[in-house]
């Protein structure tokens, strides 16, 4: 049984409700039927509950990738350093200038060498899981 209901609403939700209804192909009623059933309904703020849950274990798991990720780099920018540190021999003064020469030119072909990695796309992180991942012995695919 559908009661006869009459209501004044501004002329900003009339449009709105108008152009919905145009849209949607539906009558301008069930329009209204549906909204009052989704604002009413005990479960509706349940359901935005549970979607926004969903939403933030989502971010929640981006984040926790990105803070793993973030290890891992700094891991092994602090392994190189101390690597480079413990192994690089102290130069002699006279051979500074060529080595800061040459140190200049191997980080112009590293930028380089970086700047085509990232237009590439591959990262080294999905480079060191692939290592991690394929058996001892194999070699490279």
């Amino acid at each position: 049984m559908r009661i006869k209901h009459s209501y004044r609403l501004s002329t900003e939700v009339t449009d709105l409700l108008e152009d919905y209804a145009a849209r949607k192909r539906v009558s301008k009623a069930i329009v209204v039927e549906t909204a009052v059933l989704s604002l009413c309904s005990p479960d509706g703020a349940d359901r935005l509950e549970a979607a926004l849950a969903r939403r933030l274990d989502r971010f929640g798991r981006q984040i926790e990738r990105l803070e793993r990720h973030a290890a891992i780099t700094n891991e092994t920018l602090a392994l190189f350093v101390r690597f480079w540190l413990t192994h690089s021999p102290v130069l002699p003064d006279t051979a500074e200038a060529a080595a800061h020469a040459k140190g200049n030119q191997r980080y112009e072909g590293f930028v380089e060498a970086l700047g085509r990695r990232l237009a590439s796309g591959r990262t080294l992180i999905d480079e060191v899981a692939q290592d991690l991942n394929r058996p001892q012995g194999r070699p490279d695919d």
